[in-house]
């Protein structure tokens, strides 16, 4: 049996002046099938006999079992066995699948008004880089029912702080809050599911939710088309935002995204409403629930200890504490984009929240403290060596404090000069130093370089040419200066 392409073939070869037997040499045919395909004017294709299958016998038992039960293939199957079929599962599977095709299921469309209500959720796409290490990519959509604007925002986080402050910047994005939220059985929303009994929502969303002004609205579980609308707005974004977007860093995903909000997402042509989410919306945000005057505070709060380093851990990042507060209880307050840290009331540490991994965070100021009292340490060990060096030290330490002279850098130094000269040598220059009333390091320090100067004493004279002495030539002095007469006359 030929192709309809071979048979093209067959009739284009006649066409051009070759002969049933030259055609069956050029397409490497049986010449007889070539002389009957030229007669025939019309492409047509064999009908095959159906091929005999051990299951024939069975198939109108099989056909009445299923409409008097729904059984499945696997007791058909069992069935058939006990009524002599020798076969294998399989072709009872593939016949019961045949001729009971699986049954589409059937959903009501739902309708919203304006400012009805929101749906959101979370979706996820691969990692990105953060920092020096990867995150899991997760991105929230909340998109209003009606109009179907939509807004996105990038995480690498899926707690509740993020889940929490998502809601807010998209309520901020909106300009207003719908009546409900629709959500899925996610534990940031829906606690427990309980059949015949309401949900028990998470006490932080729903004081969220209170605060804010909205109802929550969850899905029964497995039914997830009763968020249909944000479910295509997740693969919305996955198709025409994110496949083949090239995201070198986090810091840049969420201003592309907003780009993308504006030029493609909610001015395009919606394919159910026909209508651009931009233009829609003009009509609902006028029915939204205004913002709210406050903020909520959407941080994750947890107790915390600060370590012998004046460190606490959040996600295996270290970030310090004022030194002062080392192995005190504290108040960590976690939001998505910075962390606070709480001594009861007070606020005493600061930072951005990193999503790096292992790194450590120190605010130039919190070590201060330690500094300090290490100095004071310091400096007083320095003051009790000086003290020993003599039994006027005291006094002489009272003399610099009064003429208000930095003491702590005249002891250093004078304590240096003892480990250089000696303490005896130092004692004694200390109390020389008195008797000159001379106060300071640098007057111990003259003295103790003049007392250890080397002076070579001076020899004895020896004339080794005792005529450059005796015979010296001396010219006699002109005395005629004096004979002139230098006396002034008299006025």
């Amino acid at each position: 049996m030929i192709d309809y392409e071979l048979f093209c073939k067959i009739k284009s070869l006649k066409n051009q002046g070759l002969s049933g037997a030259q055609i069956a040499g050029e397409l490497d045919l049986d010449p007889r099938t070539v002389y009957r395909w030229l007669e025939v004017k019309q492409f047509y294709k064999r009908k095959s006999s159906p091929r005999k299958s051990k299951l024939d016998p069975f198939k109108d038992d099989i056909c009445r079992m299923l409409e008097t039960h729904p059984l499945s293939a696997t007791q058909v199957y069992q069935r058939v066995n006990e009524m002599g079929f020798d076969g294998s599962y399989t072709i009872v599977k593939e016949y019961v699948r045949a001729i009971r095709p699986r049954r589409t299921p059937a959903f009501l469309k739902l309708s919203f008004a304006p400012g009805e209500c929101a749906q959101v959720d979370w979706g996820s796409f691969g990692s990105i880089n953060a920092g020096g290490t990867h995150r899991r990519l997760s991105f929230f959509v909340m998109v209003l029912c009606y109009s179907r604007m939509m807004y996105v925002e990038f995480t690498v986080s899926q707690t509740m702080e993020h889940f929490l402050a998502c809601h807010q910047n998209s309520f901020n994005f909106f300009g207003g809050i719908p009546g409900k939220i629709m959500v899925d059985n996610l534990k940031s929303a829906v606690l427990k599911r309980i059949v015949g009994k309401a949900p028990v929502f998470n006490p932080k969303y729903l004081d969220f939710a209170n605060h804010s002004g909205f109802t929550i609205a969850p899905c029964n579980p497995r039914k997830g088309n009763e968020k249909g609308r944000v479910e295509n707005g997740v693969g919305y974004v996955k198709k025409n935002f994110l496949t083949g977007l090239d995201i070198p860093d986090f810091c840049a995903i969420n201003t592309a995204a907003r780009n993308w909000l504006e030029s493609i997402a909610n001015i395009r042509i919606h394919g159910e409403t026909k209508k651009k989410p931009i233009e829609l919306f003009q009509e609902e945000k006028t029915q939204l629930h205004p913002l709210p005057p406050h903020p909520y505070d959407s941080a994750n709060i947890t107790r915390v200890k600060a370590s012998s380093q004046f460190r606490i851990t959040l996600e295996t990042n270290r970030y310090s504490v004022p030194a002062e507060y080392a192995g005190a209880n504290l108040t960590l307050k976690a939001y998505p984009e910075r962390i606070c840290i709480y001594s009861g009331e007070k606020l005493i540490a600061r930072h951005n929240r990193s999503y790096d991994r292992n790194r450590d965070f120190e605010d130039p100021d919190h070590p201060k403290e330690l500094l300090a009292q290490r100095k004071k340490a310091k400096n007083r060990k320095i003051l009790m060596r000086f003290l020993t060096l003599s039994p006027k030290a005291s006094d002489y330490y009272r003399e610099l404090e009064s003429r208000r002279m930095n003491v702590g850098h005249h002891l250093r130094q004078i304590v240096a000069l003892s480990e250089i000269y000696g303490t005896d040598d130092v004692a004694r220059a200390i109390e020389d130093a008195f008797t000159f009333h001379a106060f300071s390091c640098e007057y111990i320090a003259n003295i103790l370089e003049q007392r250890n100067r080397i002076i070579p004493e001076p020899g004895a004279l020896h004339l080794t040419r005792s005529e450059d002495l005796l015979n010296l030539t001396i010219e006699q002095p002109d005395l005629s200066i004096y004979n002139t007469n230098t006396r002034k006359e008299p006025l």
